[in-house]
């Protein structure tokens, strides 16, 4: 029985490979990966946007080497003293924006937006949140409530006090406006929720900068600054999902959120920022973390010695290498190549995003903007095909995700780009035969 069979026998179906030919990946090595075949591939996604130092850093590779040797307990609990736990949270702390210094560590972002709601909820004594359209925000129970993406829920998928507010998505805007010249209506639909859907108080609004799932929407940056405004004016917090934006992806700061000058009441993460390791975390304002007090709440492998100082070990080399500069230089780079070939190939529809998070949306026509979700199919497997491994999102289906390593190089930037043109022109020339 080979590997896909024993997936579909005895794994839950909902873990579906990618592509029509799934590959196993058996070894990784910076922006690289390599199959059982042998055979190479630039990996443009890291993972689901988790790759951010590069696979297999020698610097991270070291230090578990280290405690390796010197038998660190795998797993301490919050029960003990941890130095990686506690020196991973004076470094998150200490990066956070202004008043954001209580750090909660998880396994993984699903969990750290479960602990972030259960705050807000519990500091304002609110149960209703406001999510987005289009927004993802994990697997769970509260998380997949919260999602605004008919793929990701199920039937028996409870809706836990959530209400959404209408997506920013400015290539399709819902108003029919322009972005930039717009009076952010999308921002406004959040104050029409929260009358009409609401007993006029919320616990909270939960928004990603850049919304990953949904296909790397990008919105303006002052929609932040009025969404902000508007669910603080009735006494809900702001929560900052930095699951996929973290670490530095977006090429400005540590976290996306700080470009459009808000400061959240509540931050979380995971993905980029253990490079790899499973751990997310959550950092809130003093006054939110101390409404918790007097109850008892853990995860009991948040925080645990390896994880911890992954994640710590990634923010010193995102910090002594310089990579948030290179995300920014780099997308920036890929960012001006794709809509330059938006021009020569008109299925290119939408280039947009922020540093290494850029979307490529494909249409059937650029008028119509049909999606173009069997198009974005075949471009996956023709790149695939080339050496090139590409993400996919959007509800249709017709995004590709563009996420690498934050340490990619030029040479590698300049190879993405080529073999993205060599499957376009591949994709036309299968086209014109029909």
């Amino acid at each position: 029985m080979d590997l896909l069979e024993k997936r579909q026998t005895y794994l839950f179906p909902t873990k579906q490979p990618y592509y029509q030919e799934p590959i196993e990946l058996v070894k990784a090595q910076g922006s690289r990966v390599w199959d059982s075949s042998g055979k190479e591939y630039l990996d443009a996604i890291g993972g689901i946007v988790t790759n951010s130092v590069g696979h297999n850093h020698p610097r991270i590779k070291a230090k578990i080497k280290e405690m390796l040797e010197r038998d660190v307990p795998q797993h301490s609990t919050f029960l003990y003293l941890s130095k990686y736990m506690e020196d991973l949270g004076e470094k998150l702390s200490q990066l956070a924006p202004g008043g954001l210094n209580q750090c909660y560590f998880t396994n993984s972002g699903s969990e750290a937006n479960e602990m972030a709601v259960m705050s807000a909820r519990v500091a304002t004594g609110e149960q209703t949140m406001i999510a987005l359209r289009h927004g993802y925000h994990g697997g769970t129970n509260v998380p997949l409530s919260l999602c605004g993406n008919s793929q990701w829920k199920f039937p028996a998928q409870p809706q836990a006090s959530v209400v959404h507010a209408v997506e920013p998505y400015c290539y399709r805007c819902p108003y029919g406006a322009q972005k930039g010249f717009c009076a952010l209506e999308c921002a406004e639909d959040i104050q029409n929720v929260i009358e009409t859907a609401t007993h006029g108080k919320v616990a909270g609004l939960i928004v990603e900068p850049v919304l990953g799932v949904g296909g790397f929407i990008d919105p303006p940056l002052e929609y932040h600054r009025r969404a902000a405004e508007i669910v603080r004016n009735v006494g809900g917090k702001y929560l900052s999902d930095e699951v996929q934006t973290g670490v530095g992806r977006t090429g400005k700061f540590f976290f996306a959120i700080e470009e459009s000058e808000v400061v959240p009441d509540i931050i979380t993460m995971a993905k980029g920022f253990g490079g790899g390791a499973p751990i997310g975390a959550v950092v809130a304002k003093k006054e939110i973390a101390m409404s918790l007090k007097g109850k008892t709440h853990f995860n009991t492998f948040g925080g645990d010695p390896y994880q911890s100082m992954q994640a710590g070990e990634v923010i010193d080399i995102i910090k002594d290498e310089e990579l948030i500069e290179n995300a920014h230089r780099e997308g920036k780079y890929l960012k001006e190549g794709f809509q330059s070939l938006s021009e020569e190939f008109p299925v290119l529809g939408d280039v947009r995003g922020r540093g290494l998070m850029i979307g490529i949306e494909l249409v059937k026509d650029p008028k119509t903007k049909e999606p173009a979700a069997k198009e974005t199919a075949e471009i996956m497997d023709l790149s695939k095909e080339r050496g090139l491994l590409l993400g996919k999102g959007g509800l249709k289906g017709n995004v590709i995700r563009i996420a690498p390593s934050l340490s990619i190089r030029r040479e590698e930037s300049e190879e993405l780009l080529k073999i993205m043109k060599s499957s376009l022109q591949a994709l036309r020339d299968r086209s014109m035969k029909k």
